[in-house]
């Protein structure tokens, strides 16, 4: 059984409609990213932070898994691989197109925290500053995403899981956001093959075994139509 460690970026959420954080410009939806995305932005306008990302849950809600999503659910139920999906998106495209084996190393939209207790359960459809913790009753909930300065999460297991892959696949991602922009080098430390597919030529590009680009809706069915069709 072939093991594949996939990561995911902005690129394959974008061709579902879902608009990104532009690092030329350092905006995400017309917002500064220091505002939105980062502890001190969330703790000077609390309200701000949770409008926008209630905007965002709606915004995902609405969205549907394009064909590299589909595609890469049909490589994980193939009974030859064994395909864990590491995404840096915060939305839940790959599952609602059938992908179980999925870290959300950056968090989720439909996770809500504590900073107050650690505490996390299933964010509502709005959140909002004077919510309290079902679990300590503070008013510290925030939504359960990773934000610039914070620690991915699960980066152990995805280490270990890198390093004993057959292959480590990279698509639609800029290569400029470590650590996750360091994983080709972890993989390629172990000897894992390492593939990228991405719109352009990434940061990292030179790094990989492979490189193709094109819209991630084409190349993912089509490197997956390559998998299934070696066997």
């Amino acid at each position: 059984m072939a093991k594949v460690v996939i990561l995911t970026g902005a690129g394959i959420s974008a061709e579902s409609g879902i608009r990104t954080f532009r690092a030329s410009d350092g905006l995400w939806e017309e917002h500064r990213i220091m505002d939105v995305a980062t502890p001190e932005g969330f703790a000077r306008d609390p309200a701000l932070v949770h409008r926008f990302y209630n905007a965002r849950r709606a915004a995902a809600r609405t969205a549907q898994p394009n064909p590299a999503h589909i595609a890469l659910a049909e490589l994980e139920a193939d009974p030859g691989h064994e395909v864990l999906v590491v995404t840096q998106n915060v939305d839940d495209l790959h599952e609602r197109a059938g992908s179980q084996n999925v870290i959300h190393m950056h968090g989720s939209l439909f996770g809500a925290l504590c900073h107050a207790c650690d505490h996390r359960w299933p964010a509502p459809e709005s959140m909002q500053p004077q919510d309290t913790c079902p679990e300590c009753g503070r008013k510290a909930t925030r939504p359960d995403i990773v934000w610039f300065n914070e620690m991915p999460y699960q980066m152990d297991r995805i280490i270990r899981e890198l390093e004993a892959a057959d292959l480590f696949v990279s698509i639609g991602t800029s290569g400029n956001v470590y650590p996750a922009a360091g994983f080709v080098q972890d993989a390629a430390m172990c000897g894992v093959e390492t593939l990228e597919l991405n719109l352009d030529r990434s940061a990292g590009s030179e790094m990989f075994d492979t490189s193709r680009q094109g819209p991630a809706s084409v190349l993912v069915p089509q490197w997956v139509r390559e998998r299934l069709g070696s066997r």
